[in-house]
């Protein structure tokens, strides 16, 4: 394990003490969970972003597309029970 130095203004360092005092944490594994779920926050935004350019650029490639009103209207039978038809893709239109 490194060790990496980061300088804190005074009344930061003041504010993550009393912060990690009332999570009943040390600062020190305060500061290591703040980090770490920043970083996890940040590779999820990522996969996320990935995962909406790749559909995008398969919805831009197929030209087609399914409404909300029919995306919206087949979520709320599926959420009721029933057993709706999936809803047709059709042409985007601008």
């Amino acid at each position: 394990m490194t060790t990496t130095t980061i300088r804190l203004e005074d009344a930061m360092k003041a504010r993550i003490a009393t912060a990690a005092g009332l999570a009943g944490k040390t600062a020190h594994a305060f500061i290591l969970e703040a980090i770490s779920q920043t970083v996890e926050q940040v590779e999820l935004d990522r996969e996320f972003y990935g995962l909406a350019e790749q559909r995008w650029a398969k919805i831009k490639a197929s030209g087609k597309t399914v409404s909300w009103d029919a995306t919206r209207a087949y979520l709320v039978a599926k959420s009721r029970g029933d057993s709706p038809q999936k809803p047709k893709a059709r042409k985007i239109t601008r």
